[in-house]
């Protein structure tokens, strides 16, 4: 049985490696080099400029102004869409009164909020954005609109073009196309505990609080964690990239209050032209996606429970 053993998972793992190595390693190598050159990305030709794209990133205010939005993003949007996530999948599933033959059930209409909660997924990033800037609309956004409707006409915010509430505004939108995913998923993982502990609980006098933070949170834990780092990803890359791409003006104002990393990138390189600039920009975004992913994986390491 053991003879071959390792060259059968070589040969397994040798296709799989290598496509990982050339279409994500190597373009991160590739990055990372062109961060020391002058490249402007219009021409094959530059020269090593050793580390003056990190001198120069250093003393770039519009930098610090998207770095700071970021981590805005990376710590803040998680904790709204996953809580509000917990606790939508936690109504829906255990968070309902006893009924005839079930102690443990949803609250009426499960199968239908699931479906609502789920629909922003259906749609495309780019029309979800769409959609929240004709919204957002000062003049004839359903927002406004709607406070007029409600004799809230001298209450008519700016939205996206105050720097004040433009990021804001851009964050709701985030949470609001994403949360659906988070309900699913945990979701999924609450239905793998078994009801026996809820009966237990409840029979012992047990809130639905006492519940949630007693049984529900810790045995989704693993998966809490997973979608803590997903949504963390989410929000430094290409969502909300797409979100102040179409929704802001400029993109990224008004007054740069809106920028992000990975929006900075794009606009160093294409409209700029500063195609090596952009990818120190680029190391600089790799570094706090991983520094992220590591804090979170580091703080929510504990024993796996087994049920």
């Amino acid at each position: 049985m053991q003879h071959g053993k390792y060259r059968f998972i070589v040969g397994f793992l040798a296709a799989p490696l290598a496509l990982y190595t050339l279409f994500v390693v190597w373009p991160f190598v590739q990055s990372i080099y062109y961060s020391f050159t002058d490249w402007t990305g219009l021409s094959p030709e530059f020269s090593m400029v050793g580390l003056d794209n990190y001198a120069r990133l250093m003393d770039d205010d519009v930098f610090w102004k998207s770095l700071q939005h970021s981590l805005l993003f990376a710590l803040l949007l998680p904790v709204v869409t996953i809580g509000l996530a917990l606790f939508f999948a936690f109504m829906i599933n255990v968070g309902g009164r006893p009924r005839r033959g079930a102690a443990v059930s949803g609250v009426r209409g499960s199968s239908f909020y699931k479906v609502a909660y789920f629909f922003p997924q259906v749609l495309s990033i780019a029309i979800v954005a769409l959609l929240f800037q004709f919204a957002y609309n000062p003049e004839s956004g359903a927002i406004n609109s709607g406070l007029r409707a409600i004799g809230l006409g001298d209450v008519q915010p700016l939205w996206l073009g105050d720097p004040d509430l433009a990021l804001w505004c851009v964050m709701a939108v985030l949470v609001w196309s994403t949360v659906g995913f988070f309900v699913v998923l945990f979701s999924a993982g609450m239905a793998s505990i078994p009801r026996d502990f809820y009966e237990a609980a409840l029979l012992d006098g047990a809130s639905r609080v006492t519940t949630f933070f007693r049984i529900t949170l810790p045995l989704l834990r693993d998966t809490i964690q997973s979608g803590w780092v997903y949504m963390g990803i989410l929000a430094l890359g290409a969502e909300s990239f797409a979100v102040v791409q179409i929704m802001t003006t400029g993109p990224g104002g008004p007054d740069y209050s809106t920028t992000v990393l990975v929006l900075y990138v794009y606009q160093s390189a294409f409209r700029d032209g500063a195609a090596a600039y952009a990818t120190t920009i680029g190391v600089a975004l790799l570094i706090v996606t991983l520094a992220f992913a590591a804090a979170v994986m580091r703080l929510g390491r504990r024993e796996r429970l087994e049920y």
